[in-house]
């Protein structure tokens, strides 16, 4: 079955990633994939796959979150019948699927101890042994594994092995968050929004307003490329005017009526969300500045605007229109706070 995602990226981060990646793939080596959720970890497991010498081969993929501990190893080394209760006929594991090709572990910070322990093992010596067996096997596997973890952290909280993690680190591709590589968010966007509006039946696509366009390059993305492309497509499939999208939402649980939490209390309806989720977080005493505004424009949009621009003003004075001191102490990226001098024409006083 063809992947319906796509490795997609031209930023100069990204391509780092990739090109590391892809010298690792000829190489029989382990590589462990680093980077947050959402940010295409089994796609360049299976890109480090399909570049090896063993393309030819399984590709076997194992979540180790989705089990439950006690079928972990029995997933990945299998068992004899009658190894334990419900083993009513053998079963193969994950490593003598992968015979020969190459095998994927995906959440590997969720082994336990007694499983990394096996895993160890099996990496070391290329053997595995079925549970209820007595004799163990030889396999020809390549270990992949992905984790959004820092390992080194674990190894010190005494919680992952020291030295498996040595044998699965001959190489570590980090892959950058989706907020590291800003200018990637309107190459996706389009792709997933063409790709929607083709499922549709749409004719044409025309893109996105460059209002909304400068709301997504604002974004966070917490939750990286699967999260734009949850929020690109649900955009357009909502929009049934002609043109480009001209609206988006980023939380789609964004409601005065959700339901009451699990303390039974209703919580306070929301205040419609400003376009970027990474706008500064007010500071102390902002209460008495958003009162101030009430002296001026009346409308919600308004007094935003010219709280932010205040805002911008002061921080700047404060760090001597330093517009990188400025932005670390907003919690801005410098490109954000450049695009944020720009919506509020300040740019000029920073020249």
């Amino acid at each position: 079955m063809k992947r319906s995602t796509q490795v997609i990226g031209q930023s100069g981060v990204f391509l780092d990633a990739l090109e590391r990646a892809s010298r690792a793939a000829a190489l029989d080596r382990p590589v462990l994939v680093i980077g947050e959720r959402g940010t295409g970890k089994e796609l360049v497991a299976e890109r480090l796959h399909h570049l090896s010498p063993r393309w030819d081969q399984p590709l076997v993929t194992m979540n180790c979150a989705a089990l439950p501990e006690t079928l972990i190893e029995a997933e990945l080394f299998g068992h004899e019948a009658g190894a334990f209760t419900g083993a009513t006929k053998a079963r193969v594991g994950r490593f003598e699927e992968a015979d020969g090709g190459t095998l994927f572990l995906d959440e590997l910070g969720t082994l336990s101890m007694g499983a990394q322990e096996r895993l160890l093992r099996a990496v070391e010596y290329g053997e595995v042994t079925r549970i209820g067996a007595s004799r163990p096997m030889r396999v020809d596997v390549r270990i992949v594994a992905a984790t959004n973890e820092h390992l080194p952290d674990r190894v010190e909280a005494h919680t992952f092995r020291a030295d498996l993690l040595d044998r699965l680190c001959f190489e570590v591709v980090t892959l950058p968050p989706l907020r590291a590589r800003r200018s990637d968010i309107p190459v996706l966007a389009d792709f997933f929004g063409r790709r929607m509006a083709a499922e549709l039946g749409r004719d044409e696509w025309v893109g996105f307003t460059p209002e909304i366009e400068e709301a997504m390059r604002e974004h966070r993305w917490p939750g990286n490329v699967r999260e734009l492309r949850n929020v690109v497509e649900r955009a357009v499939y909502r929009w049934e005017r002609p043109g480009a999208v001209g609206a988006i939402e980023f939380d789609p649980f964004a409601s005065p009526y959700r339901p009451s939490g699990a303390n039974g209390k209703r919580p306070e309806a929301a205040a419609p969300a400003a376009p970027s989720s990474s706008a500064p977080v007010p500071a102390d005493g902002a209460d008495e500045e958003v009162a101030a505004c009430e002296v001026g424009p009346s409308d919600f949009k308004s007094r935003v605007a010219l709280f932010e621009r205040e805002l911008l003003t002061r921080s700047l004075a404060e760090h001597r229109f330093n517009q990188r001191a400025t932005a670390e102490a907003l919690g801005l990226s410098y490109d954000q706070l450049r695009h944020a001098l720009r919506r509020h024409d300040l740019i000029g006083a920073v020249a």
